[in-house]
């Protein structure tokens, strides 16, 4: 396996608005040209964005999916020091008409970091045990140690 790549699943509000949108779009569309607003909303709401390794030619890119196709300029990957394995809360702000809600999620989220300090986001999951299996099966390939900052107390393994 020369390659590792990830995309953030879209949660599930997404998927039915851009589904809905985009069939709303596709309709309206054959009537009038004002049909290309839900149908342009419909994909935004579809596309996964995630990030592609290249181990082999030693590069990676931030990438953009929908209906299978992605895009994303590669870059030459940097000599990675480390691996980074965390806890943290993402929020995420919804909108309904005129009203917005936030909404928090624990998530355990792993860096390569370079440069002592520069990282690359890489990888993202709700569950531990898989986060760390990602780190372990990317530090065997990298050839560096992982970081577990997952409690209070940080360790490498």
């Amino acid at each position: 396996m020369n390659t590792f790549k990830f995309k953030r699943k879209n949660v599930a509000w997404q998927w039915v608005v851009g589904s809905f949108a985009v069939i709303v779009g596709i309709v309206s569309i054959i009537k009038d040209i004002k049909g290309l607003v839900p149908l342009f909303i419909g994909f935004y709401l579809l596309i996964q964005d995630g990030i592609e390794l290249d181990y082999k030619n030693k590069t990676y890119r931030r990438i953009k999916s929908l209906f299978g196709i992605t895009i994303g300029k590669w870059q030459p990957l940097p000599e990675i020091e480390y691996i980074s394995v965390f806890k943290t809360t993402e929020t995420t702000t919804v909108w309904a008409a005129s009203a917005s809600a936030n909404v928090s999620n624990a998530v355990v989220k792993v860096n390569l970091f370079y440069n002592t300090n520069q990282k690359i986001e890489i990888y993202d999951s709700k569950n531990e045990d898989d986060a760390f299996s990602k780190a372990k099966e990317l530090a065997a390939i990298l050839h560096v140690d992982i970081l577990d900052a997952t409690s209070g107390e940080t360790k490498w393994l």
